[in-house]
């Protein structure tokens, strides 16, 4: 288990960590601020140069997932994790990589008021040798009590387990988080939980159009980026019932027709992913009050759209990008492509 301590920075996360592990049996705690140190050691300083947060380093997201998982398997119990997140998109991508590998996360935020976390931000110590304290810790806190406003107006607030700590020490706050994550009120989030593959993978997508024949994407909780309504091919399964069965399960939409397959595309491996077999299929037009009735079932999306191809080369990852060109040309054309890694191979 992982008891995720979120809030905004200055919050006491990182001393109620410490005093939480006391009271948690068996419990380690593991700060990811010291994988963002480690990456300054080991990045370029002109990669560095190009984020204003290690928390935009895909790297660093992937290794925060890596890391947790490697300390568990290595000594069992619980792993206290003090870390801020602010960006959904994030915290989707984290505990999504959490969950493909069956780690239940509790998300906890401490949530002073705003003045009770501006009093504390003023009053907190300082190391002398640290170059430009001032600006790079303290003013760092002042400028994301902003953003994480928003996050608490918005998606915070609905996802984790809130602990009002203005009138609260650092013990007195993991007193009540111990309690509640021992109730249960403090709950195991409900986020999908798609297993890592081991091997190369077929995956199945079906494009959906709206009456302007813009393509129907989806924005899922356990990945970044946009995507095509779709998912795995599971073993014995034909992959345009895949698809169908993938659409109606993300969408709530059952189609009444095989879709026409429009591109094949070979995703090479790229460590740690393992790529494989990637099909496009035509599920057609939506007329308004199908489009109307789509779901976003359970916690596995997030949002969906109708998007222009200009549009979607703004939303979507490159590779998938011109996957859905090709696609688009092969609708065009009525003749299916076949790509690798994007690029149409032969005739």
């Amino acid at each position: 288990m992982i008891v995720w301590i979120n809030g905004a920075f200055g919050a006491g996360k990182s001393a109620t960590a410490r005093e939480l592990i006391e009271l948690i049996p068996n419990s380690t705690l593991f700060d990811p601020e010291v994988i963002g140190a480690a990456l300054t050691h080991l990045l370029p300083p002109k990669h560095l140069a190009e984020v204003g947060d290690f928390q935009d380093l895909p790297i660093w997201r992937r290794l925060v997932i890596d890391t947790a998982a490697a300390m568990l398997a290595e000594l069992g119990g619980t792993l206290v994790v003090p870390m801020t997140l602010l960006r959904q998109e994030y915290r989707d991508e984290i505990f999504g990589g959490l969950a493909a590998r069956r780690l239940a996360v509790r998300h906890v935020l401490l949530a002073p008021a705003e003045t009770i976390l501006r009093e504390r931000i003023a009053d907190r110590e300082l190391p002398p040798d640290l170059p430009d304290g001032e600006i790079r810790v303290r003013q760092w806190s002042y400028d994301h009590i902003e953003p994480y406003r928003a996050a608490l107006a918005g998606w915070l607030a609905a996802d984790a387990h809130l602990v009002d700590t203005s009138a609260l020490t650092p013990y007195e706050t993991a007193v009540r988080l111990a309690e509640a994550v021992g109730s249960g009120d403090a709950a195991t989030c409900a986020i999908v939980q798609t297993p890592e593959p081991t091997a190369e993978t077929t995956a199945a997508g079906v494009l959906l159009f709206d009456d302007q024949d813009r393509v129907l994407l989806v924005d899922p909780t356990y990945k970044a980026g946009w995507e095509f309504p779709g998912g795995v091919v599971e073993p014995g399964e034909a992959p345009a019932q895949a698809g169908v069965r993938e659409v109606a399960e993300e969408t709530g939409i059952h189609l009444d027709e095989m879709p026409r397959l429009l591109v094949v595309d070979w995703e090479r491996p790229v460590p740690p992913g393992y790529g494989g077999l990637r099909l496009l299929f035509d599920g057609g037009r939506l007329d308004p009050d199908r489009a109307a009735g789509l779901l976003l079932p359970g916690p596995e999306l997030r949002a969906w759209r109708f998007a222009s191809e200009q549009e979607a080369a703004d939303l979507l990852p490159p590779v998938r990008y011109e996957r859905l060109r090709w696609a688009l040309r092969a609708k065009e054309r009525g003749a299916a492509l076949y790509l690798e890694a994007g690029t149409p191979v032969g005739g």
